[in-house]
């Protein structure tokens, strides 16, 4: 009798760039351009060490000097910083009873990359929440916060004005904020305030919604806490978060390992995952001892030890608001 398993439909090839193509089709911040996805993201992810440097110059400044007829200018210097991303390293894996009945499915190949792309677009995102927690706990990072959690009344609450106040941390740059992740209970209660607007898709089959004209990324995973009604929203601008999907010869991204000696055999479908999820402008401080020549875990990455702002605040196209809701 002739049994299909997982390696026989499974190429690892073919399903790892299918894998990487779904998840970003899936991904709320791709989709939102809060994550920015491109070949040299994804080139410098593939690239050696695990430390990435990225070099840029400071904004010019000083005062002009006045034109004489005579005398010479004072020349400035222009002043060479440097961001750095960390690269991230996961890996999943699944037993053939774990998967056993997409099996029977049309395309059953399509059927496990879809399930593993959902996977990984759900551990992204969780990937940056912990990021997140770990940059603004930064010291530098205190001036891009807007906390109104401390604050009597409705002045503590969330609403349009207050929201307001929180893109104000960009200054004059706050038009560049076009996106802004919450809990569902926020976005509920922002709805019967009647503050959040839908625009449906194309084939109407999805409702993207969108607060003060930033869309709304809703995620369980961001804190809220349902007994004080505190919570906590980031807003987001355009490309605010580098997403580069990396690859090694050496690293097999996705293999189907067969274990002979299981009784009634074994089929495990193992993923890969070397990635860059960096946000732009705050640059990862390698801790002595700590995660060198390996990859970093969630811990390690809502350290605020390992981070530290380098452009300039408002160049820095993320803010953490913290409020309550009034219920």
């Amino acid at each position: 009798m002739t049994i299909t398993r997982i390696q026989d439909v499974i190429q690892p090839e073919v399903f790892t760039e299918y894998t990487i193509q779904r998840t970003m089709e899936l991904s709320n911040l791709i989709q939102s351009g809060i994550a920015e996805n491109n070949e040299m993201f994804d080139r410098l992810a593939s690239g050696p060490n695990v430390l990435i440097n990225m070099p840029f110059w400071d904004d010019l400044t000083g005062e002009p000097e006045v034109m004489h007829d005579e005398g010479h200018t004072v020349p400035g210097k222009i002043q060479a910083r440097q961001d750095m991303a960390r690269k991230l390293g996961f890996v999943k894996s699944y037993g053939v009873n774990a998967l056993s009945a997409m099996l029977s499915g049309d395309d059953p190949m399509g059927a496990i990359a879809d399930l593993f792309a959902n996977y990984w677009q759900r551990q992204y995102q969780q990937i940056l929440l912990s990021i997140l927690d770990g940059i603004f706990a930064a010291d530098n990072m205190q001036e891009k916060a807007h906390d109104i959690t401390g604050l009597e009344g409705d002045k503590s609450f969330i609403n349009a004005r207050t929201f307001i106040d929180a893109t104000q941390k960009m200054g004059d740059a706050k038009d560049l904020l076009t996106g802004v992740m919450m809990h569902s209970a926020v976005e509920a209660h922002l709805a019967k305030l009647q503050l959040i607007e839908y625009e449906e898709t194309k084939d109407k089959n999805i409702r993207i919604p969108y607060f003060m004209n930033k869309r709304v990324i809703v995620d369980d995973a961001m804190p809220f806490d349902t007994e004080t009604g505190a919570g906590v929203a980031y807003l987001f601008g355009q490309g605010a978060i580098a997403w580069g999907n990396g690859s090694h010869p050496d690293i097999k991204q996705t293999e189907v390992v067969r274990d002979g000696l299981s009784l009634a055999g074994e089929d495990v479908l193992v993923n890969r995952k070397i990635s860059i999820l960096h946000p732009r402008g705050v640059a990862w401080v390698e801790p002595t001892g700590g995660t060198e020549k390996t990859f970093p875990s969630l811990t390690e990455l809502e350290d605020g030890n390992n981070w530290t702002r380098v452009y300039e605040p408002k160049a820095v196209r993320i803010v953490k608001f913290m409020f309550k809701i009034d219920e």
